[in-house]
């Protein structure tokens, strides 16, 4: 193979027992005698190393043409084969590499004294597995999966550099480090006790207290870790993770289950510690939050599961502003086709008199002291889509719910239009998604559309949820984000009138939050229906919404939804809660956080205008 190339054999999708080795049967150089394409077996004898079965497939990378062949990827019937061209300007050795025909990572982020780095791309490409570089729980082994290089050649590989020194201190035991990991939800499986003797085991500068009341998780520190929800286990593990006294923190995504108040709260004890001196590194797909915290930013970029890079660091606007535009600047590397776009004019005009649901003031309680939720009269219009903000437990699922007929309101009744056909078809995609059915994918949407397979439903759905690659793996099998998109497609594949749908954002990448969101928003225009979307992250509600509902309150004790408003009147009224302001981006119309007492900020807020500075138009 040509040296800017690499052979990826996922295995998970290599099932030698339901094909005949069409990878090998139809690869050219086998065809000339060469063992290109063999079993792990016949490639390694008795003992297959690494990863994967002895029935299963490897490729040698000397004898592959490359991706000018590609034949085996054509040829392969589960999609298990990657056949890549690396960007020539790579250097000759990657960082890591898992094994044969397995994942490599080029490049590593230099964390900086005293200072925020940020780490942005897509799942897949490798940030999680640089943090476990730099903290120390993985060796880089240059690539050398079959003869592990020494410290002392990691070392002079990254000789002359700022990783240089990092390296040798972190191997001496001479710096220390505290790492928040990304699945927070594992938590329980790793400790068996209360919250309270989680942070006080891990306490080591005397600030739990303080960090329990700024992170508002006071009501759970008595309760078993294994009781609490997403939102809570997050909280902790940023808690249990900036309590330490370290030189360095790594924090690998702190938003998940967290609403907007919380993300804020998070990235400013994030900033203040910083501001003590000690140094940040966080991988993070919120926009808005690597804005506000981050003072560098390194891009990722790659082949999910294939190869990733690593860029050197670049300013948080810059990184930002070139991932978006998919075109990196000093790399001169273009990665994306097109770039990501954000309206800077007023959303779309809806009928005022085209009605779709009309209902009174509604009330929901779950019991006497428990949390009660009131709902002003409002309308939904046809034709649009109604983003919902507000913070965690505040009752913006238990409204969806009520729309949706799953729960009954205490006062008050759904009244749909008289226009309306019967009664109104409602499809909803939950806050947890949980299809656990024993089925693949294909066959799972299959049995909600007939149009599964369509050239508008592939268009339209399958192709921008990328979920082409996955129809072949089972239910249960799938991570959060694959288990996520097709839940999106489950329900926008539903015939109805009002599709709801509850954190759609939830375990995606920026690309795939940005693709989801453009499925949402050319499914309701191509179809003339009407969505409503509860989300956290501003920059999908940005893109998504014409109207916002702004819900406020007490979490868990009582909730307050106004009626439907324009989106600046619903983001000033949500924003101003939250002490925040927003502004465009000049280059991309991007929103972005003002930093707090800014002179943006203060002017912003003197003029009341929260959600950025109205354009002409609006």
């Amino acid at each position: 193979m040509a040296d800017d190339s690499i052979a990826v054999v996922d295995l998970d999708r290599c099932q030698p027992d339901r094909c005949n080795y069409e990878c090998a049967n139809f690869c050219p150089p086998n065809r000339t005698g060469k063992e290109c394409i063999v079993t792990r077996e016949e490639r390694h004898g008795d003992e297959v190393p690494y990863a994967g079965g002895p029935d299963q497939v490897s490729i040698s990378e000397e004898i592959c043409l490359g991706e000018t062949c590609g034949i085996c990827v054509v040829k392969c019937p589960f999609d298990a084969l990657e056949i890549i061209n690396l960007p020539q300007e790579l250097d000759e050795h990657p960082t890591h590499r898992y094994g044969e025909n397995s994942f490599a990572l080029y490049g590593l982020p230099a964390p900086q004294e005293g200072r925020v780095t940020g780490i942005l791309g897509p799942n897949g490409i490798g940030k999680t597995t640089a943090v476990h570089v730099l903290a120390g729980e993985i060796t880089p082994n240059l690539g050398r999966f079959d003869d592990e290089p020494d410290w002392e050649e990691v070392f002079e590989t990254y000789r002359g550099t700022a990783l240089q020194d990092y390296l040798e201190d972190l191997r001496e035991g001479s710096l220390t480090v505290a790492r928040k990991p990304q699945y927070v939800d594992r938590i329980p499986d790793q400790f068996d006790g209360v919250t309270r003797e989680l942070l006080a085991g891990v306490d080591e500068r005397g600030v739990a207290d303080d960090i329990v009341e700024r992170l508002e998780i006071g009501p759970v520190v008595d309760q078993p870790i294994e009781t609490l929800s997403g939102g809570e286990l997050q909280r902790v593990a940023i808690a249990a993770c900036l309590v330490r006294d370290a030189d360095f923190y790594f924090l690998d995504e702190i938003t998940p289950y967290l609403d907007i108040g919380q993300r804020v709260t998070a990235a400013r004890l994030v900033q203040e510690l910083s501001a003590e001196g000690r140094s940040m590194l966080v991988v993070e797909h919120d926009l808005a939050v690597l804005d506000l915290l981050a003072d560098a930013l390194h891009v990722g970029y790659g082949e999910p599961g294939v190869f990733g890079v690593v860029t050197g660091p670049k300013s948080t606007k810059a990184g930002i502003n070139e991932y978006l535009e998919g075109y990196l600047e000093n790399e001169n590397m273009r990665i994306r086709p097109g770039s990501i776009e954000f309206e800077e004019h007023a959303p779309r005009t809806v009928t005022r008199g085209d009605v779709l649901v009309e209902y009174p003031a509604l009330t929901k309680s779950y019991g006497e002291g428990e949390f009660t939720l009131e709902v002003d009269a409002g309308t939904i219009h046809r034709n649009e889509v109604l983003g919902i903000v507000g913070p965690n437990g505040i009752g913006k699922s238990t409204f969806a719910k009520l729309l949706a007929g799953r729960l009954e309101p205490d006062e008050g009744s759904v009244a749909f239009d008289s226009a309306s056909e019967g009664d109104l078809e409602i499809s909803y995609k939950p806050q947890y998604v949980e299809i656990d059915q024993p089925m693949r994918v294909d066959a799972f949407l299959r049995s909600i559309t007939d149009d599964f397979g369509s050239s508008y439903w592939t268009t339209e759905i399958a192709q921008p949820l990328q979920l082409e690659r996955i129809f072949e793996q089972d239910l249960p099998d799938l991570s959060g984000g694959e288990r996520q998109r097709v839940a999106i497609a489950a329900c926008l594949s539903t015939e109805a009138d009002l599709y709801l749908l509850d954190e759609p954002s939830a375990h995606l990448d920026v690309e795939q939050r940005v693709l989801a969101t453009r499925a949402i928003r050319r499914y309701t225009e191509n179809h003339d229906k009407t969505a409503m979307v509860i989300d956290h992250d501003i920059y999908m509600i940005d893109l998504l919404s014409d109207r916002l509902q702004v819900f406020e309150g007490t979490p868990a004790e009582y909730g307050h939804a106004g009626e439907p408003m324009s989106m600046r009147g619903g983001m000033n009224a949500f924003l101003a809660n939250l002490d925040v302001t927003f502004r465009r981006d000049e280059r991309t119309g991007r929103p972005r956080i003002n930093k707090p007492g800014s002179q943006k900020d203060r002017e912003q807020k003197q003029a009341g205008e929260y959600y950025y500075a109205p354009t002409e138009e609006e």
